[in-house]
């Protein structure tokens, strides 16, 4: 029996461990049609269903399941092995794929990426914006970034950016003015508050420190969203206090859109972690980007 294109193979896993051509089609950026292809064509050159398909799922048959159990670490084998030729090039090569959240994403990562691609040419970034926690490798991705999450046994965490953060308040002058400031976090209940939802659809209560001392305050308002933009614009128009990460609320703290509330009872937090797999061999993009994140801010 000929051996079965290493293209196909790779397309099977993918579609399996997404459970769907739809879903393994985004992560690989191509279409769901040429992945659907390249099954069919394996299945017939092995002779063998290798997935049971209905209009609601894809799951793997019996002998696709060993296959994939078999094909996954061969795949990374091989893949590993042809990264080797980076360590023959000046800068590595390929794709870098990080899946982070959105604040990461507007406020962190920026500086850090536009140095590392300057100074990495050969490196394509792929940067994939979501707040709930994932599992990066069934995602398709290298690593990921987030804040104090538990990591898995396998994984590693290195500090990326700022190293301390906080979470500020504010409101728009017109909202103080016509409905007083707080002078406590628990003042808080009696004011119009905009609220944000994660896509777990954990909304999460408003805490605020001071000298040791801790305040969790549920608040309540006009407006619960998972759009940060929504949010601050509501903000901005007088709608109620809004609390977040203060690099989102500083500029307009700047221009004086908004004006600081409780700003001695802000809490500071830990910076975000990168977090990628603890394995011998890392593509070599990978790589390079810890090896930069590890330098620091000059690179």
């Amino acid at each position: 029996m000929n051996l079965p294109d290493l293209s196909d193979l790779d397309a099977f896993v993918a579609v399996a461990e997404a459970r769907g051509f739809r879903g393994a089609a985004t992560a690989r950026n191509v279409s769901a049609s040429a992945l659907s292809e390249a099954v069919r064509r394996l299945e017939g050159r092995l002779g063998v269903r290798l997935l049971n398909r209905t209009t609601r799922s894809v799951t793997p048959t019996e002998a696709g399941a060993r296959l994939v159990e078999r094909l996954t670490p061969a795949l990374g084998d091989v893949a590993a092995a042809l990264d080797v030729v980076n360590l023959f090039r000046d800068t590595p090569t390929g794709m870098l794929r990080l899946n982070v959240p959105g604040i990461v994403a507007r406020v962190v990562l920026p500086p850090i990426a536009e140095a590392f691609l300057k100074s990495h040419p050969g490196v394509t970034l792929e940067v994939v914006v979501e707040d709930s926690f994932v599992d990066v490798l069934a995602a398709n991705c290298d690593a990921g970034v987030r804040y104090e999450e538990r990591l898995e046994q396998d994984m590693i965490a290195l500090p990326i950016g700022p190293r301390v953060q906080r979470f500020a308040a504010g409101a728009a002058p017109a909202y103080l003015a016509a409905r007083g400031r707080p002078r406590h976090p628990s003042d808080l209940l009696e004011h119009a508050c905009i609220r944000h939802r994660f896509p777990s659809g954990a909304m999460p209560v408003w805490e605020f420190e001071r000298a040791g001392e801790i305040v969790r305050v549920d608040a309540r308002g006009p407006l619960v969203s998972s759009s940060s933009e929504l949010e601050i614009s509501a903000a901005v128009a007088g709608l109620g206090v809004f609390a977040s990460f203060e690099e989102l609320l500083a500029p307009h703290f700047r221009t004086g859109a908004l004006e600081p509330v409780l700003e001695e009872w802000w809490q500071g937090f830990s910076g975000p972690f990168l977090y990628y797999p603890s394995r011998r061999h890392m593509p070599g993009p990978l790589r390079a980007f810890v090896d930069f994140v590890k330098a620091g801010p000059e690179g």
